[in-house]
């Protein structure tokens, strides 16, 4: 009998539904908020907002593209944290609603644990080779850096996360700084193409164990433009691809130091990384070459699934729903919640 799941996610400022048939993804639909840019960040009431207006669009959406109807469906999957809480809310609540509506089991997703099973998000059509347990996973993210190590779909233990700012936090927090509109990441990549990555030094931090920390890095960069505008009030404009490659190498650089660390004392052969930041062109080059150099696997997600999306929720809805793993319909989105 096959297995049909929907998958719900809110968390922040994209509103997005996947259908998930056997582990195969039908169909995954994102609707992106504009309203945020001219903020230069994300704005928690307008974000809830917007996902009032696009959930039962982006819903209806989704189960047309998969080519099947609202009876087809075993189960609903929803984001349950971490996030903002009132965009966690609208989620949520429609998923009650839907799944008491159909009278079918509801399923609350880890957003986390959901970036890391978008290695496994695929497509009738997807030929890339899924990864192998264990692998340890580069979650990188706007608000999370983290290293993990995968012994199965549902079974993961943090070895090292962020004591500070997040690798996708550095990102735009300095994409700010240079007047870059938001967000800042994907622009300060395509800058980055175009400069030279060891034109500027930049700070890095001796952190202990398998922790990052960005916020050190951040600093350095507020000071090495301060220095500089004092001699050229154009500094940042005439050097902005060297500013964004530099920053980026260094970036990469503090990222890839503590997973070859965690790789050296595991022993682990298979790595995968996810998360937003990892749609970065910088990061997944880096990868790519540090697997070849060191005869380990590489695993990439697509590009559209490397941001918030429902399909790695409903990916990790399908595993907790073979093992019977449901919610109630009293449980409450969570801001904060732990691997």
């Amino acid at each position: 009998m096959s297995v049909t799941i929907l998958g719900i996610e809110s968390s922040c400022d994209d509103t997005s539904a996947a259908i998930i048939r056997d582990g195969v993804i039908l169909s995954n639909v994102i609707s992106s908020q504009k309203v945020h840019e001219q903020y230069g960040g994300v704005v928690p009431e307008l974000a809830s907002r917007a996902h009032q207006q696009n959930i039962i669009p982006t819903v209806d959406t989704a189960i047309k593209r998969a080519g099947i109807t609202a009876e087809d469906i075993n189960a609903v999957a929803f984001t349950r944290g971490p996030g903002l809480l009132g965009s966690l809310l609208v989620g949520t609540s429609f998923a009650k609603g839907f799944a008491l509506g159909r009278n079918i089991p509801l399923i609350e997703v880890n957003h986390l644990q959901g970036h890391v099973l978008a290695l496994f998000a695929r497509s009738v059509e997807d030929q890339q080779p899924l990864p192998q347990f264990p692998f340890i996973c580069l979650l990188v993210s706007g608000g999370n850096s983290q290293l993990l190590v995968v012994r199965d779909y549902l079974d993961m233990q943090m070895m090292g996360t962020t004591i500070d700012d997040a690798a996708g936090e550095a990102f735009d927090k300095c994409a700010k700084i240079m007047e870059l509109p938001y967000p800042g990441g994907p622009l300060i990549d395509k800058n980055a193409k175009l400069g030279n990555p060891d034109a500027i030094k930049f700070a890095k931090p001796n952190i202990e164990g398998y922790n990052y920390s960005f916020s050190g890095l951040k600093t350095s960069f507020l000071y090495h433009l301060r220095d500089q505008l004092k001699l050229n009030p154009n500094y940042v404009q005439d050097n902005m691809n060297d500013l964004c490659a530099s920053l980026q190498s260094t970036i990469i650089s503090i990222l890839m130091g503590k997973l070859h660390k965690l790789v050296k004392d595991t022993g682990i052969r298979h790595v995968g990384v996810a998360g937003g930041v990892s749609a970065n062109s910088g990061l997944r080059q880096a990868l790519i070459d540090y697997g070849q150099k060191h005869n380990i696997d590489i695993y990439i997600p697509k590009f559209e699934y490397t941001t918030d999306n429902a399909a790695m929720v409903a990916v990790a809805g399908y595993y907790k729903y073979l093992g019977n793993q449901f919610t109630t319909h009293d449980v409450a989105p969570l801001a904060r919640m732990e691997m």
